[in-house]
């Protein structure tokens, strides 16, 4: 349960005509807005040693506000309720008066807070009075408030230096800006009155109704769903849909665009596009609806996560199967590819997104390494995302290939012209997007030189399972030209295995390849026990996943496995995978049976175990359908069976970070 604490001590507030004092009328009214926002107990604090006592005894996440904040019921249910993290401050950009907390934030992160003239870099908002502490950080916040109350010469309210004594013991506190709907702090009798009318002139619904579209999206989202979708949202919520609800209607959109897609023929390819599309609109409004009705679960961020992947890769098979019954020999080959690629990029997306968040949360001085390029380039991107609308932004937010651009390009080029046309396209698009991602990224990681890796569970988010950490650790070449080079190698099996025929004298070597191929996977699998503490070691993982996918590919073909057998096969793959990097960004454990899932050297020796007893078909099957039944009963386990409390990342990680 949520305790709020509202403290008049040190505030301006009490000199408010009003009467800003515990019990007063200033005070009384935002006690009770803090119960509308949904905060059952609320308690008043005349000093910052009763709010160090108050907060010591609470058995959740706390809510610390001060007396003269003047702002809309949903304001304070939004941070209440905010999905972030656990620590959340309001943050404003009203000007930094009366001794008030300024802050520093990259990426919606609190990176530094204090007075104006000790911050470490340029400031780039205000402290709102209020914060949301999640219960990890409730000791932080007792030591940062009897600090507070023992310097009483301190300049400043009494909650502003409570919050910066929060942030300078590293805490990660997120910010949550305003907007649409008011805010402010006031000084005097003339502020809080034109505070007040600020807060009457606006209809809290309808800006509320506007708050549940992403303020900055893709622009196939902007233009094409967003200027509608609200409304959708809006009958959802009066239907009483819940967003997971909705998510799996979005699902049923999906996969039925990918049965027509797979039918093929031009009416069942136009209503495949059609169903696409308003599926990813669907696709949309269920964290709209989340963000309307402030429903917010860890269990439906996982779930939609989960679903988006499991969705889009569907549609893959559909054309795959679709261009194959067309008469087109590598229909399935192309959705392989489209599905490795996407699953790879993804991977160093969420890497890159852990890797930025981690630099922000360093000083200037651990978090570079010397300018250059890479200082230039992350200015030059900070200046286009600040130019919202301009066509330098949209060009940035396009070129990477969000997923509402690759839906839509997917829905046209199957209306218009057929499957395959459309996975061609994907490809297309998908192999330049990596191409300038992966470039950027590298020389801006470069610049950042933070080693992410140390600081998670380096075994898990590597997939590694029990074989490789009896390997003899391999510190050299490091782990990261291990990983690489595994990949090359089992890249190269698939186009040596592609290129050749069966019929040819030599086609033994390709079964000779396998053990070889093998042999540079493990090395990688030795690399576990290496320090990943390069400035690209980012990039293991996704390196790591395309050795696995690539070799998985290979012997399939080797082994004369069916094309929908393999595609089948790395399905499951991504939806372990996935699974993974939804848990690091929500904040969750390791999923219950991971163990079992006998890591991507495991299952890599395995396969490569069938193909010499010729029996690759009958492995790919017997495998997948086994990691399937634990990917299953994992998620029974860990969100019905025993749910466990969710644990803090390092670092505030996002998924689809871009440059």
């Amino acid at each position: 349960m949520t305790l709020a604490i509202v403290l008049a001590a040190g505030s301006s507030a009490a000199s408010l005509p009003t009467g800003a004092v515990p019990g007063g009328a200033l005070t009384e009214g935002l006690a009770e807005q803090w119960r509308r926002a949904g905060v059952a107990d609320v308690r008043f604090a005349a000093s910052l040693d009763e709010v160090a006592d108050l907060a010591a005894t609470a058995s959740g996440p706390v809510v610390l506000s001060g007396a003269d904040l003047v702002a809309h019921t949903a304001v304070l249910r939004h941070l209440v309720t905010s999905p972030v993290g656990p620590t959340v401050a309001l943050v404003l950009t009203d000007p930094p008066g009366g001794g008030r907390t300024v802050v520093r934030e990259e990426r919606g992160q609190v990176v530094d807070a204090g007075p104006v003239d000790r911050l470490d870099g340029g400031a780039t908002g205000v402290f709102g009075g209020a914060v949301r502490v999640g219960r990890d950080d409730v000791p932080a916040l007792v030591a940062a408030a009897r600090a507070a109350g023992t310097d009483r010469q301190a300049p400043g309210p009494a909650v502003d230096r409570v919050f910066a004594g929060l942030a300078g013991q590293g805490t990660l506190v997120f910010a949550h800006r305003v907007r649409l709907l008011v805010a402010h702090r006031v000084d005097d009798a003339p502020g809080l009155a034109a505070a007040e009318a600020a807060v009457a002139a606006v209809d809290e619904d309808r800006a509320e109704l506007r708050l549940s579209v992403k303020e900055k999206d893709d622009f196939f989202t902007t233009y094409f769903v967003s200027t509608w979708s609200p409304q959708v949202t809006k009958l959802c919520a009066r239907l009483g849909l819940s967003p997971t609800a909705v998510t799996m209607i979005s699902v049923a959109f999906a996969v039925a665009a990918a049965a027509l897609f797979a039918a093929g023929g031009r009416p069942a390819l136009v209503g495949g596009a059609v169903l696409l599309y308003l599926g990813f609109v669907l696709d949309c409004v269920d964290g709209q609806l989340a963000r309307y009705t402030r429903n917010f679960s860890a269990w439906g961020g996982w779930l939609d996560t989960m679903a988006d992947r499991a969705k889009e890769y569907l549609v893959y098979a559909g054309l795959g199967w679709g261009a194959t019954a067309a008469g087109f020999r590598y229909g399935w080959a192309l959705a392989i590819a489209a599905m490795t690629l996407q699953t790879v990029r993804h991977m160093t997306d969420a890497w890159y997104g852990v890797l930025h968040d981690e630099a922000a949360r360093r000083p200037k001085s651990e978090g570079t390494g010397g300018g250059g390029i890479g200082d230039r380039l992350n200015a030059a991107s900070n200046r286009v995302q600040a130019d919202s609308g301009s066509l330098s932004y949209w060009l940035k937010r396009t070129v990477v290939f969000p997923i509402g651009e690759r839906w839509a390009l997917i829905a046209l080029a199957a209306a218009l012209f057929d499957q395959r046309i459309a996975l061609f396209a994907v490809l297309t698009w998908g192999v330049l997007a990596f191409a300038y991602t992966g470039a950027l990224r590298t020389l801006r990681a470069r610049w950042m030189w933070v080693p992410v890796l140390d600081t998670v569970d380096a075994t898990l988010h590597r997939d590694d399972g029990p074989l490789a950490t009896r390997l003899p650790v391999l510190r050299r070449p490091g782990p990261l030209v291990l990983a690489v080079v595994a990949a090359l190698a089992a890249a190269g099996l698939v186009l040596v295995t592609l290129l050749g025929d069966d019929g040819d004298p030599a086609s033994w070597l390709r079964w000779a390849a396998v053990p070889v191929v093998l042999m540079v996977l493990l090395a990688a699998a030795a690399g576990t026990g290496a320090a990943h503490n390069g400035p690209l070691d980012w990039l293991v993982p996704a390196a790591l996943r395309a050795a696995e996918f690539l070799f998985a590919v290979a012997v399939g073909v080797i082994g004369g496995a069916p094309a929908w057998l393999i595609f089948g096969y790395l399905f499951v793959l991504t939806l372990h995978h996935y699974d993974l990097v939804a848990r690091l960004e929500k904040r969750q454990p390791a999923p219950p049976l991971h163990s079992a899932t006998l890591g991507w050297e495991g299952r890599s020796v395995l396969l490569a175990l069938t193909a010499i007893a010729g029996i690759v078909s009958i492995g790919l099957a017997t495998l997948g359908i086994y990691l399937l039944v634990l990917f299953v009963a994992s998620v029974v386990l860990a969100w019905f069976v025993r749910p466990s409390r969710p644990t803090r990342a390092p670092a505030g990680t996002r998924q689809g970070a871009t440059l």
